[in-house]
């Protein structure tokens, strides 16, 4: 089905929203000049990009974010990584915890490293373009949605201490602990949204109990339905489901359903069911 284009005067949640902030998402991983070309498509008239080296637990050589910002709004994306890279890492239990945004609870330090490598680049180069208050989001897929969350907090817990209209996450892994995450509720509500594909393994990593998620979840299950909630029992038998119904591939269904293009296509499926 053919999408709208995106709205920029948008300031709430909406299906339409969130698959562009997806698609927003998506572009992290891109080549600068890709990236350049795709959001002045988009009706955003400035872009910059941030990438910076640091050493880090986990084989990631570097965080890579950019902005982008027009008359009406300001998209703030972070790039994400693949199952394999991370795996490792995110069930490493010894990876020890650091304080949070504002020292409000406790974040994962792999997550804390990366994104203090370019926050303060971000945090400055968004008060320069929001020349004439336009709406803030941020996003990303993978490790680059648990950056975008963290900045989100990170934006309003310290300074400049402003609420962003959103923040968009697609497979995000368990961030921080439940401290920081009631904080960050207490803050983004009906302003933050967490999607997760069916039988995708990183939303579940790292493993609790220590580190959970923040709210609001928004689940796709087999047949790309959203759900704004699946409870326990029928969590379980939609992800059996996935399982059975996905063809034999070279990559498990947990893997699969984690990549960014899966949702888009979940996000497509539930736009034309919706009318």
């Amino acid at each position: 089905m053919a999408v709208p284009a995106l709205d920029h005067s948008t300031t709430r949640y909406s299906l339409q929203h969130a698959y562009w902030m997806a698609r927003a998402a998506g572009l992290a991983p891109l080549e600068r000049g890709a990236i350049d070309q795709q959001a002045r498509a988009w009706g955003f008239q400035e872009v910059r990009h941030f990438e910076s080296e640091h050493a880090m637990p986990f084989p990631i050589e570097d965080t890579q974010a950019y902005v982008m910002a027009g008359d009406r709004m300001i998209v703030v994306g972070f790039r994400g990584t693949e199952v394999l890279k991370i795996y490792d890492w995110l069930t490493d239990v010894n990876t020890p915890p650091v304080p949070g945004p504002a020292n409000k609870g406790f974040v994962h330090y792999g997550f804390h490293q990366a994104l203090q490598s370019v926050y303060p680049g971000i945090r400055d180069t968004v008060k320069e373009l929001r020349t004439g208050n336009q709406s803030i989001w941020f996003t990303g897929h993978s490790l680059g949605g648990a950056l975008a969350m963290l900045a989100g907090s990170r934006f309003y817990l310290e300074e400049p201490q402003l609420l962003p209209d959103g923040i968009y996450t697609f497979g995000q892994p368990r961030t921080c602990e439940r401290l920081l995450a009631a904080a960050h509720n207490t803050a983004f509500r009906q302003r933050c949204y967490r999607f997760v594909n069916n039988n995708d393994i990183v939303p579940h990593l790292p493993p609790g109990p220590f580190f959970t998620h923040v709210e609001a979840l928004r689940y796709f299950d087999v047949d790309g339905r959203l759900h704004e909630s699946m409870p326990l029992v029928a969590g379980l038998k939609d992800r059996a489901k996935g399982f059975v119904t996905d063809p034999p591939a070279p990559e498990t269904d947990a893997i699969r359903d984690h990549h960014l293009p899966n949702y888009l296509a979940a996000f497509e499926k539930s736009l034309a069911a919706s009318g």
